[in-house]
């Protein structure tokens, strides 16, 4: 049994070696991924433990390599990993530099700042290696890691505050 399901007239057939296309036809783009089209913001780790990581690395996704290793390598010595914290990068032209908007998409109960000023957030401003307590959150100030490797007592600085910081 033999059905013609589709026939094209024999001048096009052979003008077009066999195949037309309907010059009707639209592209359709494939669904985007659901997760990134209702996410907010683009960031990586767990926003869920209350834990976020701010910095702003326009020439990388989140960290430069060498940074990464330290941020891994600094967490780690408390605890915790990438996968319990979240990291976002305010240089992502996706992520809306607007600490409002932050709170509310991530709700942190400790947010640090690594090389952020406070103010791009409208924040007040907040001296380097302190805290500023508000209603739901504490937010620490702190120099970049690319800061630190270059200055070691801004890195020993660091690390005395930020350890209470994060054991408090």
């Amino acid at each position: 049994m033999s059905e013609t399901l589709f026939s094209m007239g024999e001048e096009q057939q052979a003008a077009s070696g066999g195949f037309v296309q309907n010059q009707t036809q639209t592209y359709i783009p494939p669904a985007a991924d659901a997760s990134a089209a209702t996410e907010e913001f683009i960031y990586q780790g767990d926003k869920s433990t209350g834990v976020l990581f701010i910095l702003r690395y326009p020439d990388y996704p989140y960290f430069s390599p060498q940074a990464e290793e330290a941020f891994l390598k600094t967490i780690g010595a408390l605890q915790l990993n990438a996968s319990n914290v979240a990291v976002l990068n305010l240089a992502n032209p996706h992520n809306p530099n607007d600490f409002k908007r932050i709170m509310q998409f991530f709700q942190p109960k400790k947010i640090t700042l690594l090389g952020v000023e406070p103010l791009s957030l409208k924040l007040p401003e907040i001296g380097h290696n302190s805290y500023m307590k508000g209603k739901v959150a504490t937010v620490f100030n702190t120099f970049s890691f690319e800061e630190m490797f270059a200055d070691v007592q801004k890195k020993k600085l660091f690390w005395g505050e930020f350890k209470t910081f994060i054991l408090s």
